[in-house]
């Protein structure tokens, strides 16, 4: 018998500044924080989760580098693609590309590309159309 993978149930984002990167994804991308386990953090949005990890971190299992920076991660909202680029600007967050054309999970999307603090590529992608 195989398996099936159903869905993704977390990401562990590593960062230098656990603070700093919780702060950053409550005030741009409208996360919530939350305390679980041994004081660990992470960051919640609808059913899933970004599990929060200093660097270095002790007994916490991870993968074999646990360097930060180094995820590419896409995040679709509810928007249409003018309005993420106005609230990224009004985050002060420097958009490095877009608003561009991609093809995500779903098909056709518009996307608008930043770092967050440690220097993870954030895709921030809306499926309506652009304005």
């Amino acid at each position: 018998m195989g398996l099936s993978v159903d869905r993704i149930d977390h990401v562990v984002v590593n960062t230098f500044d656990v603070d700093r990167t919780v702060d950053w994804y409550v005030r741009v991308l409208g996360m919530t924080r939350e305390v679980f386990g041994d004081g660990r953090i992470a960051l919640r949005f609808g059913d899933h989760k970004l599990n929060v990890r200093p660097t270095g971190a002790p007994n916490w299992v991870t993968a074999a580098v646990d360097a930060p920076g180094t995820l590419d991660l896409c995040f679709v909202v509810d928007a249409e693609a003018d309005a993420v680029g106005e609230h990224l600007r009004s985050c002060d967050v420097e958009i490095t590309d877009g608003p561009v054309a991609k093809t995500g999970a779903l098909g056709p999307m518009t996307s608008h590309y930043c770092r967050d603090p440690d220097g993870n590529l954030i895709e921030v992608a809306t499926y309506r159309r652009a304005d």
